[in-house]
C-alpha cells in the first residue's frame, strides 16, 4: 500500500446504517493504513462528536444524506458554513444517492466529493483507496464533476 501516500491517520464516518458502519471500518481495516475511524449514527451525534471538547478533528469525513435527525445536508451546512474548527475538514458525502438534485445540493453546501455507496465490499475498499490517494492540497472543488461509483 505504498502507493497511499496521502492516507489520514483520522478519519470519520456518519450513517445511520449499522451494517454499512461496520462494513466500513472492514473495508478500511483491510486496507491496512493504520487510519483510526469515528463514527456516528445520525447528525446530532456527529455533530456533538466534532464539537466536543477535546475533539479531535478528522481529516475527512464520510457523511451519509439519509440519517434521521439531521440528515447529511443540515450537518453538511452547519460544518462547512461555520467559521472555526471546521475550516479545513474534508467532506465525502457517500450516499446510495444518483440523484443529480442532491449531487449539486451537495455542491453547492461545500461537499468536496460526491460518491456513490459501492454495491460491494471490494469496490467499498476501491473507492476508499481512491480517496485516500487524493492529494487534497492539489484538489480544488471545480471537479464538481468527480462522483466515484
Amino acid at each position: 500500500m505504498s502507493q497511499l501516500q496521502n492516507f489520514h491517520k483520522f478519519i470519520f464516518h456518519a450513517d445511520d446504517d449499522e451494517d454499512d458502519r461496520l462494513l466500513f471500518l472492514d473495508a478500511v481495516d483491510e486496507l491496512d493504513l493504520h487510519i483510526r475511524v469515528g463514527q456516528a449514527a445520525d447528525g446530532g451525534q456527529l455533530l456533538q462528536c466534532l464539537s466536543g471538547s477535546g475533539a479531535q478533528m478528522p481529516e475527512l469525513l464520510f457523511l451519509d444524506i439519509n440519517m434521521p435527525g439531521k440528515n447529511g445536508f443540515e450537518c453538511l451546512r452547519e460544518i462547512k458554513g461555520a467559521e472555526g474548527p471546521f475550516g479545513g475538514l474534508k467532506v465525502i458525502m457517500l450516499s446510495t444517492s444518483r440523484n443529480p438534485e442532491n449531487i449539486e445540493l451537495s455542491y453547492a453546501l461545500g461537499a468536496d466529493l460526491y460518491a456513490v455507496k459501492p454495491a460491494t465490499f471490494q469496490e467499498l475498499k476501491k473507492l476508499l483507496r481512491a480517496v485516500f490517494m487524493i492529494d487534497w492540497s492539489a484538489f480544488t472543488r471545480d471537479k464538481k464533476g468527480f462522483i466515484l461509483t
